[in-house]
């Protein structure tokens, strides 16, 4: 299992990866706190520990920017003892708040706790793939960029999906069709065309529209700009 600790005490966290690391788990720490989610797309973890005051951004920006492209269980950690500051991050979507200082065997317990309810009835991997530094969530179908979040249909999204996971491979319409029939999307051959359509409108609006390619006569394909 992988860990991503977003604290800038740097006692603490060699404290907090020498304590995870001991139990196995994978840690691992942004190096820049202005590119956070781009330490989240690379190292895939499945539970992220954030302090609330960090560089640049507080802990809560990094929560919602987590939060709209991934259901990752998130444990806040944090020295002050204000009821909002536990309120807000219940709010965005934090799973569990721990006060400093705290007990490292407590810390662990709720990290175990955490990811047993939230891996044992699915694949323990996360989902979260990058594209063209837009970040993609498989599960939730969402997608970020420089802060913005653009939503597809169902079809869209699926089609995205099957191109990024064959990025710079040609996916033919019928293979497309197959698959989309196979998913219980019925879809002809005209629906797929207005769909590759619609779906490159709404990458035009994140700066993407080039990043999905027709090959005429052959099919389509994502690749990287």
């Amino acid at each position: 299992m992988r860990i991503l600790i977003i604290e800038d005490d740097t006692l603490l966290l060699e404290a907090l990866t020498e304590g995870l690391r001991q139990w196995s788990y994978e840690v691992s720490n942004p190096t820049d706190f202005s590119h956070v989610m781009d330490s989240f797309a690379k190292d895939r973890p499945h539970l992220v520990v954030i302090d609330i005051q960090l560089p640049k951004f507080d802990g809560f920006h990094w929560c919602r920017e987590i939060r709209s492209v991934s259901k990752v269980p998130i444990i806040f950690l944090s020295s002050r003892d204000h009821p909002m500051d536990m309120v807000m991050a219940m709010n965005l979507g934090a799973d569990d708040y721990v006060q400093k200082p705290f007990n490292m065997d407590v810390l662990l317990a709720k990290i175990q706790a955490i990811l047993r309810r939230t891996y044992t009835y699915e694949e323990a991997t996360s989902e979260v793939i990058e594209w063209n530094k837009a970040l993609i969530d498989l599960k939730s179908g969402g997608i970020y960029k420089d802060g913005q979040n653009i939503n597809l249909t169902k079809n869209e999204f699926f089609i995205l999906k099957v191109l990024v996971r064959s990025n710079n491979k040609i996916v033919s319409r019928h293979e497309l069709m197959k698959l989309l029939w196979d998913d219980d999307q019925y879809i002809n051959d005209n629906t797929l065309t207005a769909n590759i359509t619609r779906l490159r409108h709404q990458l035009s609006n994140i700066g993407l529209a080039e990043g999905l390619v027709t090959k005429k006569g052959l099919g389509y394909m994502t690749v990287t700009l």
